[in-house]
């Protein structure tokens, strides 16, 4: 797996912004937020049960990272039609204020190194790329276990301060540099 420190590799991928069929496609890569903070999180597959707690949760926080100058991404291996299905069954996903990208190839997920290889799905991955496109954070949880978008909040806070922060650090607090 591409660890902190490591250029988040080049894509240029398919993705859903909207639920009407004649403008939900548009294509995003690595310079269509070029000079943002990049959120990108992964999930295993469309219509199922944690991930769209999770698509959820970081909507619900999606103006906080907008605020920090971060652009959200979610990825799947899922097509792009899939996606496009999911959002308009879905309610909580069908004002989503941010694009969902298809991975279907995998090409992304396995130059990532988070392919889960007995399920053929990308892994519940989280990267905090900063500007440079250099990966700063990397959090990864079972297929099972949902992931805490208030966290990865916290962590692109504390990575913004460019100082040293101390445990359970928030935003507002005193750092250690």
């Amino acid at each position: 797996m591409l660890g902190v420190g490591k250029q988040f590799p080049n894509f240029n991928l398919k993705a859903v912004v909207t639920t009407d069929p004649k403008t939900a496609f548009t294509e995003v890569n690595n310079g269509t937020y070029k000079g943002k903070w990049l959120v990108a999180f992964f999930y295993p597959k469309d219509f199922t049960f944690v991930c769209p707690t999770e698509i959820k949760g970081f909507d619900e926080l999606s103006g906080q990272f907008k605020d920090r100058d971060a652009q959200l991404l979610t990825f799947s291996t899922d097509s792009e039609f899939v996606h496009l299905a999911w959002r308009t069954h879905e309610e909580n996903l069908k004002n989503l204020s941010f694009p969902m990208v298809s991975d279907i190839k995998r090409e992304l997920t396995q130059a990532l190194g988070i392919l889960d290889e007995a399920e053929g799905v990308a892994q519940r991955a989280t990267f905090i790329v900063d500007p440079e496109g250099v990966i700063r954070f990397v959090y990864v949880t079972d297929l099972s276990v949902g992931r805490n978008p208030k966290e990865v909040l916290r962590v692109l806070d504390g990575l913004q301060t460019d100082e040293l922060c101390p445990c359970n650090w928030e935003k507002g607090q005193k750092t250690l540099g």
